[in-house]
């Protein structure tokens, strides 16, 4: 597999962040034979998303591995890849089908290390496309961040953009521990500025991707884009927002939440999956416990009704958060 990032050219110093999921496993296959990947329809036929791209041919069926259509088969042999030395890296098609194999990613892998006092590891990254968005209806569709959180032992990235994406995959690879890896669909075909070689971004470190004074919205992958649209619109009404992109939700970093709090005294947190056990509340709840004194209003969360997906797009429009939405709460908060 060519370097994408070659393949696009100086001139264009653009990358897709579809092409950044290749682009980030394949840096750390070359740099580590014992790194793997399996899944359905990865091969040579490059995934489902054109997410693994070239990698078939670049590193050949011994390191890219077709599998059957099984979730737990998947996962299963993922984990036992992984105590016996390799570093798997296996893709769910959609983060749905976690349901499919709950028993190994929320009972099994997560809890070696621990049971075993840490005379085995378990580092394995498993990939998955998630969100809504696209119309692909409640069974393809939903944001599913807020499963793995509840499970401890488990680490969960999302990352934002394409320099995010490439980063937080070598860092996920590298991992002794367990690592989810949401790839949000409905950022797939957007574009940024390639990263450098050797581009790692540690998990567990929030990025303030728009300074602000008036109000701080708090945001994990496709809800950053939201987010900052939100904000551009709000600098119009003299309303200055700081945006956060979490980047990852296990290592959660409060730290930069709680800064910007320090600086803006208000807080408004989106997400995409439903507010019902969301993983706002876990922000929130942090916040009402660490920076209470911070506050100067309410906190708000602009989160996904609970309700399943619908297929029509006015109607998904109405459950997912929107940019619509977030002005909404921003503009009733900062004039609390």
């Amino acid at each position: 597999m060519a370097d994408v990032t070659e393949v696009r050219g100086a001139a264009a110093r653009q990358i897709s962040y579809r092409d950044a999921v290749a682009e980030g496993i394949a840096r750390e296959m070359r740099r580590d034979p014992s790194v793997v990947c399996l899944g359905e329809d990865i091969g040579a036929a490059g995934g489902v998303f054109k997410t693994t791209v070239g990698l078939h041919k670049e590193f050949g069926p011994e390191r890219v591995w077709d599998t059957p259509i099984s979730e737990q088969a998947i996962v299963g042999a993922a984990m036992g890849a992984a105590m016996t030395g390799l570093r798997p890296v296996a893709e769910i098609m959609f983060s749905d089908f976690f349901a499919c194999c709950w028993d190994y990613l929320a009972n099994e892998i997560p809890k070696v290390r621990y049971m075993t006092g840490g005379q085995v590891t378990v580092p394995l990254v498993v990939r998955t496309a998630n969100g809504g968005g696209l119309g692909f209806g409640a069974q393809h569709s939903q944001a599913t961040e807020n499963w793995a959180l509840t499970v401890p032992g488990l680490k969960i990235a999302a990352p934002s953009t394409p320099a995010d994406v490439i980063g937080m995959m070598a860092a996920a690879i590298r991992s002794d521990d367990p690592v989810v890896f949401f790839e949000h669909k409905g950022l797939l075909a957007g574009k940024g500025a390639p990263p450098e070689p050797d581009h790692v971004v540690e998990l567990g470190r929030a990025a303030v991707v728009r300074e602000g004074a008036d109000v701080t919205l708090v945001a994990l992958a496709s809800m950053v884009p939201v987010a900052l649209k939100a904000a551009e619109r709000l600098a119009q009404e003299d309303i200055d927002v700081e945006v956060v992109d979490l980047r990852s939700l296990v290592p959660l970093d409060m730290a930069t939440v709680l800064a910007s709090l320090g600086r803006t005294s208000r807080l408004v947190v989106v997400e995409e999956n439903p507010y019902q056990g969301g993983w706002g509340a876990t922000v929130v709840s942090v916040v009402a416990d660490e920076g209470f004194g911070l506050l100067d209003a309410p906190v708000r969360r602009v989160a996904g009704e609970c309700v399943p997906l619908p297929f029509a797009d006015v109607l998904e429009e109405q459950v997912i958060p929107t940019v619509d939405k977030v002005v909404a709460a921003v503009r009733s908060l900062a004039a609390y």
